[in-house]
């Protein structure tokens, strides 16, 4: 068991890895179908993680639906899954506003994203929650702590309105993650 916990995390910071990379080297843009409309006020990379955070709110969403749907028993998946989809249309709203095109993006298509790295990420946080009920509390901690890291070193020099989202949904996931810690607790009790 420590074993395949030691591979999921090994899978996440290779994912995390990657897509930043990608995002620093120049390389294929985090919103590959491109943008809808020019905007002055962000960067390319600031557009990319944009969609990097839109897209991060997904991959929590789906992750809690499939294992919401694993251990029905559970109701903090269910209970963070609809936080998270409106996690996802502030995001989505953000990506608008400054012309970042998620068109494509199939959001009714649940543990499927146009980035290969995402869905690697979905891939690995499904697999290790399969493994018992408190693996998957365990993913949906790691999910929230990733959450608040990346939206924190995200948000820095963005315009005002996207640093008041990403606060918000900052706090949101800070109150996910005392959630599933309390699931956590109550689980290895």
């Amino acid at each position: 068991m420590k074993e395949s916990r030691r591979n999921f995390l090994a899978n996440m910071t290779k994912a995390a890895g990657a897509l930043l990379a990608a995002g620093a080297a120049g390389g294929t843009a985090l919103h590959a179908k491109g943008t809808t409309t020019a905007s002055a006020a962000l960067t390319e990379e600031q557009k990319d993680d944009l969609f990097f955070v839109f897209q991060e709110e997904k991959v929590a969403r789906d992750v809690y639906i499939t294992l919401g749907e694993q251990y029905p028993q559970e109701s903090t998946f269910a209970m963070i899954q609809q936080s998270e989809q409106r996690h996802i249309e502030a995001a989505g709203a953000l990506c608008e506003s400054y012309g970042v095109d998620t068109s494509y993006v199939n959001l009714d298509l649940v543990g499927h994203f146009e980035l290969p790295t995402m869905q690697e990420l979905y891939d690995a946080c499904v697999e290790q929650g399969m493994l018992s009920k408190l693996d998957a509390l365990k993913v949906g901690e790691l999910i929230e702590l990733t959450d608040i890291d990346d939206l924190t070193r995200i948000m820095k020099g963005m315009p005002a309105d996207v640093v008041s989202v990403f606060e918000n949904l900052k706090d949101g996931s800070i109150n996910h993650l005392d959630a599933f810690r309390r699931a956590i607790a109550r689980t290895e009790g």
